[in-house]
């Protein structure tokens, strides 16, 4: 006959097999953490590209669309990009919207939609940012710098960024809203500051011109046609599919600017974790490359 210490002891013990089995349950259960989902990493929100390169790339994503808004100077490494980025993501599609960059903050602000921002200075993303048109003041991850082209046939005979100055010279030039609007005109009055231009330089280029464009590519375009005589684009403007029709005349360094161009994921991104994957492809040694390859300079 058992007695009640014997019973006790009996539901005490527990064969060695059994409390193995129980073991390795409980370490797989702790390895897994109850998902196979393998969390995105965010790029946003650094201060620029920096080592972004090394971080490893994340597995392809679900099937759908990524909407990118992005300033028009980025029309043919864009183009490059997305293709890349949807070799490396099947069923992934990237849409664009390329225009000048207060026009595209414009049209969020107006109830566009978009998972991406990418713009041609700071300021035009702070403006979307304050909007709560973006999650963050976004990641530099190019830089740029202007240059002042001319027709093939050179009708006006300009060689130097002086010759601007000169009666009759049509020129043109994005609109002072628009980044390269804008860092054109701070080329001018950095010249301005130098003797070497005269006084009233700034103002005798000004007055030269002709016609003000919505967007840089524009400006490349009115140049192309011979409908003025010079324009001041970005040096990544003067690509393969322009180079037959427009000479280049070098700003130097004391009177270039730099233009930084930030890129983020917008507050109302449908796909924010392709989004989130797609600025990390930028960032990457394979996106920065490709940017290199159109002039883009690395960021700072």
């Amino acid at each position: 006959m058992r007695t009640r210490g014997d019973r006790r002891a009996a539901r005490a013990t527990v064969p060695g097999y059994l409390l193995a089995l129980v073991i390795a349950a409980a370490f797989s259960a702790a390895c897994s953490g109850g998902s196979s989902a393998r969390p995105i990493a965010t790029a946003a929100g650094s201060a620029d590209a920096g080592d972004a390169g090394a971080t490893p790339f994340v597995e392809p994503l679900r099937a759908g669309t990524l909407r990118v808004f992005a300033a028009a100077s980025l029309t043919d490494a864009f183009g490059e990009i997305a293709t890349a980025f949807s070799a490396a993501h099947p069923g992934v599609d990237v849409t664009y919207n390329f225009g000048g960059s207060p026009t595209l903050r414009t049209q969020l602000e107006q109830g566009a939609r978009a998972d991406v921002l990418a713009v041609a200075d700071q300021a035009t993303m702070q403006a979307a940012l304050d909007k709560q048109l973006v999650i963050d003041r976004g990641t530099t991850f190019a830089n740029n710098r202007l240059v002042i082209i001319v027709p093939a046939s050179n009708p006006a005979k300009i060689t130097t960024p002086a010759d601007l100055a000169r009666p009759g010279v049509k020129l043109v030039l994005a609109l002072a809203g628009v980044p390269a609007g804008t860092y054109a005109r701070q080329s001018l009055a950095k010249m301005e500051l130098d003797p070497a231009f005269g006084a009233g330089f700034e103002d005798h280029v000004l007055a030269n011109v002709v016609s003000e464009e919505p967007n840089v590519k524009a400006v490349v375009t009115k140049v192309q046609l011979g409908e003025a005589d010079a324009g001041i684009v970005y040096v990544t403007d003067v690509t393969p599919g322009v180079v037959a029709d427009v000479g280049t005349i070098t700003l130097p360094d004391a009177y270039n600017v730099t233009a930084a161009y930030p890129i983020a994921v917008t507050r109302d991104a449908a796909r924010p974790d392709i989004a989130d994957a797609f600025i990390r492809f930028v960032l990457s040694t394979e996106g920065q490359a490709i940017l290199r390859k159109y002039a883009f300079l690395p960021p700072k």
